[in-house]
């Protein structure tokens, strides 16, 4: 009887083992083609339309622990590769933005440019915030153990001949997804690129007054928008403080709680810091969403929110998001017209790749359970394979396990 019990216990113990070893799957997320990573503690699906990361949540049947932060709209969206003026355009809209807004999901890698295309480049079919985001990416391997799984996929961009590539590695027992990527010039001669993340969070985690960020960031720059929705001054201001078209000051950590605003300000990380971060959470929820990566290769942090301002298809007035837009530009563009402004407090706002070159980056997303009444974030520090998180106020620690975290350290 008791050997009966024992191999009970352990069928029982092998199930669970195997429910929780990480995993690979091929499903569909939101009506798309999506790779899926899974740990059984965090699940992530990446996009096979675009790249795009979509989702990255914890496994829980706790609603407030396992929402998903990332902006996932409330339209329908499609495959890039499916896109039909004849059909979307009255979907989606007819502008430069039309294959973005089609496929717009979560953690976005905007490349070779960013923001809109300049009229010549509209012409030859190309769209807001590059390239990447309009093809398809390639699974190129998967590798799952009982340590981790990993993904390897990438894509070819036809027209503006470049080729990239992301590593997604998600450890057993943690709450990191960890990024490679790199992008390779198929040219044999110089060019300016924008390299940026564009990571859109929407709701219910993004909430008016709820959802607050925390950020390694500096000095920046408000340059304005349509007046009427308008909540700050256009001009320099220094994070976290703005300051209001009346002159009073704005305290930018929290969502803006006007409906029919929005607002993008751009600053600069700060210098002496290896390392740059961001976290956000939401006051009702239990979850905490981070990025860290090295300042050197992203000095710039854009902060763009929108609360039901864009009247525009598909949007239509429904959208709440926040994206953090952390690269190699504040502002973005055309790229003449960055190019042509070559510096924002004596930093470069492009970068330039060689002729032939591949250039490489790490950086990591990771998740933190927060207690109730949480404060935000006063610090983020990498040691020893732990993440810690300072409470503003209290100056409390949490901790995140991070067992490769070594790989944001600053080469020599």
């Amino acid at each position: 009887m008791r050997g009966l019990s024992c191999l009970l216990v352990l069928k029982a113990l092998c199930l669970l083992w195997a429910a929780q070893a990480p995993s690979f799957r091929e499903e569909t997320f939101h009506g798309r083609h999506a790779y899926v990573l899974d740990n059984g503690k965090v699940r992530v699906s990446a996009l096979r339309g675009a790249g795009h990361i979509a989702e990255i949540r914890f496994q829980s049947a706790d609603a407030r622990l396992a929402v998903n932060p990332m902006r996932v709209p409330h339209f329908p969206t499609i495959e890039p590769w499916d896109y039909r003026p004849e059909i979307h355009d009255k979907i989606y809209g007819a502008d430069a933005s039309r294959i973005l807004q089609s496929g717009y999901m979560g953690h976005l890698l905007n490349f070779p440019t960013f923001g809109a295309p300049s009229e010549a480049e509209a012409r030859n079919g190309l769209g807001t915030h590059g390239e990447a985001l309009a093809v398809e990416w390639k699974r190129k391997r998967v590798d799952a153990s009982a340590f981790g799984v990993t993904l390897v996929y990438g894509a070819e961009l036809p027209k503006t001949r470049y080729r990239v590539e992301r590593t997604l590695q998600l450890a057993a027992g943690e709450s990191v997804l960890y990024f490679e990527e790199s992008v390779e010039n198929l040219l044999a001669f110089d060019r300016p690129v924008h390299w940026v993340q564009h990571v859109t969070f929407g709701d219910p985690f993004v909430e008016p007054g709820k959802t607050f960020l925390d950020m390694s960031a500096g000095k920046g720059e408000f340059r304005g928008g349509p007046a009427p929705a308008n909540p700050l001054r256009p001009g320099p201001l220094t994070w976290p403080t703005g300051v209001a078209p009346d002159g009073t000051p704005v305290d930018l950590r929290p969502m803006i709680e006007k409906p029919g605003s929005g607002l993008y300000a751009g600053y600069l990380m700060e210098p002496d810091r290896p390392l740059s971060y961001f976290t956000m959470y939401n006051e009702n929820f239990r979850v905490l969403i981070g990025y860290i990566w090295l300042t050197k290769d992203f000095p710039w942090i854009g902060d763009w929110q929108e609360n039901r301002r864009a009247t525009q298809p598909p949007w239509n007035g429904r959208v709440i998001a926040r994206g953090m837009e952390f690269g190699t530009t504040p502002f973005g563009g055309p790229m003449r017209q960055v190019v042509e402004e070559g510096r924002l407090f004596g930093v470069p706002v492009y970068r330039w790749i060689g002729g032939g070159e591949r250039l490489s980056t790490r950086y990591l997303a990771f998740l933190a359970e927060i207690p109730p009444g949480f404060r935000g974030v006063a610090d983020v520090q990498v040691r020893d394979g732990v993440i810690v998180l300072t409470e503003r106020e209290t100056l409390r620690t949490l901790r995140v396990a991070a067992g490769r975290a070594a790989m944001l350290r600053p080469e020599p």
